[in-house]
């Protein structure tokens, strides 16, 4: 098969876009140039393109209706068994609507991705079926996971079971709702502003976002490879442990891990927390729309640590809100070079492209106004940090999260975790079907500020539920120095044994 050339006129417009003024007479002579270039372009084009083998049998999935999806959060179900033994056996597995189960639809939230099938399995399915783990299917998640609520997502909404009507967080919204409805035992998440501690918050589970690079992004769909993180939601922090044990460690394909350090996560279980020294974050209380429900348990979250040996005691790192701004330009320009413009793979990354992904969402331009709000006003805003300022705020952002790396890495010299609330609210109302852009957005955003710090400095936190607000669940968040999951680990399960955390 032969690629298309351009002709010489094709050749003028070419030069017209890239701000070049150029004669018909030139374009000829480049155009007479290019034809051998375009050959080596023909070879590729013959050459078969190389995917991951597919090892496990799958039924082909179907989106369940009616009472088999009371909350909305089933995007497909799937069922594919694993190996007859290994860490997981006898455990279910959803995945996030943005991982890629070979031969079942994905359409990670957007009706403008649907019809396309993944042709083979990310590194985490493979490394979960080989441990012997059951996956049940695909979660509903947010429209190309930029929202925290769970009202942008196609065909609909999904609900939090603790709450019929209400959010169950994003953007990973229908992992953490199966698991806290105890259709699966664990999900696969992912986090670029805290799309898998927000919804284990809202709808009461265990979240871990865990240290950029240590689990592979290999066949997830990108964001933007700086804050892309993919992770464990599960309804027991043993689970999440084992889980994780099991995602973690490089693959040879994702240019996001960097000599990851992994460990056996489930020998930190059980050890208490005695002797471990814990930072309040005084400025994770700091925002305005901090509810006094959801303060005061996690405070007494702070009190309960104490009262089992650790050392408690508020810290004042004021980088940290520097580091919220700078997550910003990071990820929305970054997510129009590599998402969109970059048609869901982008370019400058050494590791395995998803070449019929990137064809299939080419198609978002031909229906850009089916997006969702929240997705719109991401794009108008990294946009315009793009075409009227070249990307600098992006560089600078990142040379700002550089500095504040170091400030927090000193912290957790002498500290080994960093405690505050994981959202500063517990889930609102679903909005309705006439409700205005200003309410779509505000409850799409209203929840990222505590979270989207962490994405960028790319340090281990774990969402770990610790009591009621107005009969909804609060999320408290641990936060840990790089490849910390295991003191993580250690001081979460001391608090899931400290007792029934509906009745802190």
């Amino acid at each position: 098969m032969s690629i298309t050339r351009p002709t010489v006129a094709d050749v003028a417009k070419l030069a017209a876009d890239l701000h070049m003024n150029m004669s018909l007479q030139e374009a000829s002579e480049y155009h007479a140039l290019m034809g051998g270039i375009f050959d080596a372009y023909d070879v590729v084009d013959n050459h078969p393109n190389p995917v991951p083998t597919v090892k496990y049998p799958r039924t082909p999935g179907y989106r369940p209706m009616g009472d088999e999806n009371r909350f909305g959060a089933w995007a497909q179900k799937s069922t594919v068994k694993g190996a007859e033994s290994g860490k997981l056996a006898g455990k279910t597995v959803v995945l996030k609507d943005n991982v890629a189960l070979a031969g079942v639809p994905m359409m990670n939230g957007a009706q403008t991705l649907e019809g396309f099938i993944p042709g083979a399995d990310a590194t985490v399915v493979t490394r979960i079926l080989d441990a012997g783990g059951t996956i049940l299917g695909k979660a509903t998640c947010e429209q190309f996971c930029l929202s925290g609520g769970s009202h942008t997502s196609d065909p609909g909404p999904v609900h939090n079971p603790n709450r019929m009507g209400y959010a169950a967080g994003g953007s990973s919204s229908g992992s953490a709702a199966l698991v806290a409805a105890g259709e699966a035992d664990m999900a696969i998440g992912g986090d670029q502003g805290g799309s898998i501690r927000i919804p284990s918050a809202y709808c009461g589970v265990y979240g871990m976002k865990a240290t950029h690079g240590l689990v592979p992004y290999t066949g997830v769909m990108p964001i933007e490879a700086t804050i892309d993180h993919t992770g464990p939601i599960t309804a027991t922090v043993a689970d999440n442990a084992l889980l994780l044990e099991v995602l973690a460690g490089a693959d040879g394909l994702d240019p996001r891990q960097y000599a990851p350090v992994v460990s056996n996560y489930t020998e930190a279980l059980g050890k208490g927390v005695k002797g471990l020294k814990i930072g309040i974050l005084k400025e994770g209380f700091s925002f305005e729309n901090m509810q006094d429900g959801v303060q005061h348990k996690v405070r007494a979250g702070a009190d309960r640590f104490a009262a089992m040996g650790a050392d408690v005691s508020e810290v004042s790192v004021p980088e940290f809100l520097t580091a919220l701004c700078a997550w910003n330009p990071i990820t929305l320009e970054g997510f129009m070079a590599q998402m969109m413009h970059g048609n869901g793979m982008g370019f400058n990354w050494r590791g395995l492209y998803d070449v019929a992904l990137l064809d299939a969402h080419s198609a978002w331009r031909q229906k850009a106004d089916d997006l969702s709000v929240t997705l719109k006003l991401c794009m108008l805003v990294g946009q315009w940090g793009l075409s009227h300022y070249r990307g600098r705020y992006y560089a600078k952002s990142h040379n700002i999260v550089l500095s504040i790396r170091k400030t927090f890495d000193a912290l957790f010299a002498k500290y080994d975790l960093l405690l505050m609330p994981t959202v500063p609210c517990v889930a609102s109302p679903l909005p309705g079907k006439d409700a205005s852009i200003a309410e779509i957005v505000a409850r799409g955003f209203e929840m990222t500020a505590t979270t989207a710090a962490f994405d960028v400095t790319g340090h281990p936190a774990m969402s770990i539920p610790c009591g009621l607000s107005d009969g909804l669940p609060v999320g408290l968040m641990l936060i840990g120095k790089d490849y910390a999951e295991a003191t993580i680990y250690q001081a979460a399960s001391a608090f899931e044994a400290d007792g029934d955390w509906r009745k802190f």
